[in-house]
């Protein structure tokens, strides 16, 4: 995932990290990745432009496998929503126009009711009132929306990938398969397990449950840190600067859960299926953006199963 090279330009960014070992990229179109390394309205109006884009990752031999547009498109305030479905619109209509198959994004997250000014994330069934919440923000909010969008998303030949992401409709494998059951295949998962470490979930189960659902997958890790959460458990408000204090990190992958865990992740997501590829994605606040990636892919470059003809036992 390019976004933490955003201070290079894009033909910089694939040639270093063609370098470093890196063979397919991630792009950021808007929302939270922001569109530094690519701007869809621009594009989409500039078919020479589009020629010299796709040129730069010929020239580097670097697939472009996925667009990431993580916005919140049901978010109360109509300007901040408006905003997130236009960019994920256009992100969409130019992913068609370049042959691209995927766009990574979140489901969002709604208020409480149609006067809120912010998002509300419900994280327990009592009092009652939090279960009206969901109601309202599930059937009136979330599915009406994608509803409607899924079927821009077909027009346009794009998967979309749900970042299973706390303080979203959608953040952990039920919500995911309860959204699939209600609009379809035209939606899967972004699996990243850093967000569902710290939720308690075993990951090797969790891609196991979702078996056929999961159509990119993000490499970040989380280390939750025994004594702080020991203390104040999983929920946790302090800023990500904080880190003594925090119950838990984004991590370099295997500065969380060592290379063990991450060999069993491979080998599950190669068991269920999973044959597309493995998106680093840099949040570690103790290391420089260089180091974080470097050691990712060293990791990942290392645990990470290639298809063989199968060995008999007799050969």
């Amino acid at each position: 995932m390019t976004v933490p090279l955003q201070g290079m330009p894009l033909a910089d960014a694939l040639k270093y990290l063609k370098e470093i070992g890196v063979e397919a990229v991630e792009i950021g179109t808007g929302g939270f990745p922001g569109n530094h390394h690519c701007n869809p309205k621009e594009l989409l109006c500039d078919k020479q432009k589009q020629k010299e884009f796709l040129a730069l990752f010929q020239e580097t031999g670097m697939e472009l496998n996925a667009f990431s547009c993580h916005g919140n498109p049901i978010h109360p305030n109509r300007e901040v929503a408006e905003k997130a479905h236009e960019e994920f619109v256009d992100t969409c209509r130019l992913a068609a126009q370049l042959g691209v198959k995927k766009v990574i994004t979140f489901s969002g997250c709604a208020g409480d009711c149609p006067d809120s000014k912010y998002p509300n994330w419900v994280t327990c069934p009592w009092p009652e009132d939090f279960l009206h919440i969901l109601d309202y923000q599930w059937n009136e909010c979330l599915l009406p929306y994608w509803e409607k969008t899924g079927a821009l998303a077909r027009e346009c030949g794009v998967k979309v990938a749900f970042e299973m992401h706390p303080g979203f409709q959608v953040y952990n494998t039920a919500s995911m398969l309860r959204f699939r059951k209600e609009l379809g295949d035209t939606f899967g998962a972004n699996f990243d397990p850093s967000h569902l470490i710290w939720q308690g979930n075993d990951i090797v189960a969790s891609i196991r449950e979702l078996k056929g659902a999961i159509y990119h997958f993000h490499a970040k890790d989380t280390k939750v840190d025994a004594i702080n959460t020991a203390r104040k458990g999983v929920l946790d408000t302090l800023p990500y600067s904080e880190e003594l204090q925090r119950s838990w990190l984004f991590r370099t992958v295997g500065y969380g859960q060592g290379q063990e865990f991450w060999k069993d992740v491979i080998s599950a997501l190669r068991m269920t299926g999973y044959d597309d590829i493995i998106s680093i994605e840099h949040e570690d606040s103790l290391m420089s953006v260089e180091e974080g990636l470097k050691k990712a892919v060293a990791m990942v470059r290392d645990v990470i199963i290639k298809e063989q003809p199968a060995a008999m036992w007799w050969a």
